[in-house]
């Protein structure tokens, strides 16, 4: 038993369950995932080599900064060593060696200094050079991730102007309290419309009382009938 009004109303509730799915598989591709995973794997690789040619730039203002200053360092021995040569007075000549040996000390730290600093910047030139190396295959992998899930999003958008051409006419054939109601179900439960499959609605699949079931037979054929358990359009 069934009229139309039926047919129409599983129509709709077929391409609208359809719609669903699509919704469900495009929150749910494994491809966006691919691609996010990609995308991740590109920005920590730029992210890496920002810090090690921040870093390069760091080492080689500090090798230049210690350069300058053991360059300052070398004139002001080269003057006191000159001044050494005309010194007569021991207590002067013995605060010059003091001078001499300070200044010599702090040489030595900056040689120390600046041999850290050129160690550590081969050692991050080399680091950058094996990172650069791997920047073709990531960005190769991240458009080839992203061609993937463009053409499984076009497939989608495809499917769903499919659905929503056969949607327009089904709503079209449905007066406006039927399809008011089966919008409010529909925000509802989800599921608007399920058939009586003997005495189980298929909606919220319970079974109803032989009392129920006659009552809904009694349904004239041009009004809708109900499920008392879960308030769905019942189709029999």
């Amino acid at each position: 038993m069934g009229g139309p009004i039926d047919e129409h109303l599983l129509g709709l509730q077929e391409v609208d369950t359809a719609a669903d799915q699509l919704t469900h598989r495009r929150a749910h591709l494994p491809e966006t995932a691919a691609a996010e995973r990609a995308r991740a794997e590109m920005l920590d690789w730029e992210t890496t080599r920002s810090r090690l040619r921040a870093r390069l730039d760091e080492l080689t203002t500090e090798i230049e900064s210690a350069e300058a200053a053991s360059a300052e360092i070398d004139r002001q021995r080269a003057r006191l060593e000159a001044q050494m040569k005309t010194v007569i007075a021991p207590r002067e000549a013995e605060a010059l060696q003091h001078e001499l040996a300070t200044l010599q000390q702090r040489r030595e730290e900056l040689d120390d200094r600046e041999l850290a600093a050129l160690e550590e910047q081969a050692g991050v030139d080399d680091d950058l050079v094996a990172h650069l190396a791997r920047e073709s295959e990531l960005r190769e992998q991240l458009a080839a991730a992203d061609a993937a899930l463009a053409a499984v999003q076009a497939d989608l958008d495809r499917e769903e102007g499919e659905l929503d051409a056969r949607r327009t006419p089904l709503r079209d054939r449905l007066d406006d309290p039927t399809l008011t109601r089966y919008d409010r179900l529909r925000a509802q439960l989800g599921v608007a419309v399920a058939r009586l499959v003997g005495h189980r609605c298929e909606g919220c699949h319970l079974d109803l009382s032989p009392m129920e079931v006659d009552e809904i037979k009694a349904t004239p054929a041009d009004a809708l009938a109900t499920c008392p358990q879960c308030g769905r359009i019942l189709i029999r």
